[in-house]
């Protein structure tokens, strides 16, 4: 594992979802100081905006001393993203112990700020890896979502969020 995703790791701990374990504090929109990431991290700058603009996953920003993740939250708070035109398709992943109740409930944010969904299947599919088992992935009607009211963000090249998805706008996808 290389530096910059171990210290992409630590940093998503800190600003995704237990930020008073290394003693720092995050608004309300998921801000904290830069100075005091560092500090808390033992780290420089430099490190933090190297992990910022190389990071596979795009998933921090930095405005001026400011930084937060985009998106992937379990603490309070709201990261407010601006609302954007999905593609027509999109795609969720998730595990097998899971997938039923995702078809009967739809896709809710559950622990997190938002349901995170991917732009192709191959990432969805990986991504339900992680949950354990062999890995369900539903398309998700995002053209007709968006069309009856639900309102996507992008999360980043390959993530997007959305507040939920209901079950009649999801297909399971065969292996």
């Amino acid at each position: 594992m290389t530096d910059r995703v171990r210290l992409s790791k630590r940093m998503s701990r800190a600003l995704r979802h237990d930020p008073a374990r290394i003693g720092i504090e995050l608004d309300g929109e998921g801000w904290t100081s830069v100075d005091v990431l560092i500090t808390a991290l033992g780290v420089t700058r430099a490190d933090v905006e190297d992990v910022v603009r190389n990071g596979s996953k795009q998933r921090y920003e930095l405005d001026g001393d400011r930084i937060r993740a985009r998106y992937g939250h379990s603490v309070a708070g709201r990261v407010e993203l601006p609302a954007a035109v999905p593609p027509a398709v999109l795609f969720h992943g998730t595990g097998p112990r899971t997938a039923d109740a995702v078809a009967a409930e739809g896709l809710r944010a559950m622990g997190r700020q938002f349901v995170h969904l991917s732009g192709d299947e191959e990432t969805a599919r990986s991504v339900g890896a992680r949950h354990g088992g062999r890995p369900v992935v539903f398309e998700v009607d995002a053209a007709g979502a968006a069309a009856s009211g639900v309102v996507f963000r992008h999360g980043n090249d390959d993530t997007w969020l959305a507040d939920e998805v209901p079950p009649g706008l999801l297909t399971r996808r065969q292996d």
